[in-house]
């Protein structure tokens, strides 16, 4: 029985350093894909998946920002309102999560996850902006969208990077610096989170360990290479293929 139960955590830890990887190239967590990973290999949603896949998704975001933060390629000025906002925002999501039935939750993180595929996908030939959006519309929109978007991700388990990489490419940031931003983002709103949830935490402390460690490796490498040899066409792309069989199968 042991074996099995070490054999499961072994198999969850690969995949989440595979996921965590990737997902540190768009400077999200990876609680998009943690989650249902979890779910898959038979962890309970409230008091395992999703307390872990958000924790993960903190740690994978703080080791992505520092790389990108070496790079030059965070806008600290107009991400602290937003990083703000979610801080404040993304416990009331976890509270909200309670509430709420399991089936529901499933349901509305599949649509989450589609979405996130089309809008990623319809971005990915667009040319890359030269500069910043204005500041008053980064403080402003960005504040708003980033506290909505760290709502809804303290409620699906997520740290909210989902929502706030498109937003910031539809406000007008390079695509770089949109990735660098939303990893600091997505770090406060996703430990912030993972605060609201951690009295509903009901995992081994070895599991969570091992896939902390799985987590930040990948994480380090992942944001290593988008800063300085990948394509942000090709990895826009790969995510939205991802994403929506992702998507397809929680629907199922």
């Amino acid at each position: 029985m042991c074996t099995g139960v070490a054999a499961m955590q072994w198999l969850a830890a690969g995949l989440i350093f595979l996921v965590s990887g990737f997902f540190a190239m768009l400077g999200m967590g990876g609680g998009m894909l943690h989650v249902p990973i979890l779910i898959w290999l038979g962890y309970d949603l409230k008091q395992q998946a999703q307390p872990i896949g958000i924790l993960l998704n903190g740690l994978t975001g703080l080791v992505a920002l520092v790389t990108y933060a070496r790079h030059r390629l965070v806008d600290w000025k107009g991400g602290l309102p937003m990083a703000g906002a979610a801080l404040v925002l993304a416990p009331a999501g976890a509270l909200t999560a309670r509430l709420l039935p399991d089936r529901w939750l499933v349901g509305l993180f599949a649509g989450v996850v589609l979405a996130a595929a089309i809008r990623t996908l319809r971005s990915a030939a667009d040319p890359d902006p030269d500069h910043r959006p204005p500041l008053g519309r980064r403080l402003l929109l960005g504040s708003l969208g980033a506290g909505l978007a760290a709502f809804l991700g303290g409620m699906l388990g997520l740290g909210g990077g989902t929502f706030v990489s498109p937003l910031l490419m539809w406000m007008g940031y390079p695509t770089k610096e949109a990735v660098a931003t939303t990893a600091y983002i997505v770090t406060f709103s996703s430990f912030s989170g993972f605060v609201g949830r951690m009295g509903y935490l009901s995992a081994s402390w070895s599991l969570v360990l091992l896939l902390a460690l799985a987590a930040v490796a990948a994480a380090a490498a992942g944001s290593h290479l988008m800063a300085t040899r990948a394509k942000p066409h090709w990895v826009k792309v790969a995510y939205s293929m991802l994403l929506m069989g992702v998507g397809v199968k929680l629907l199922w």
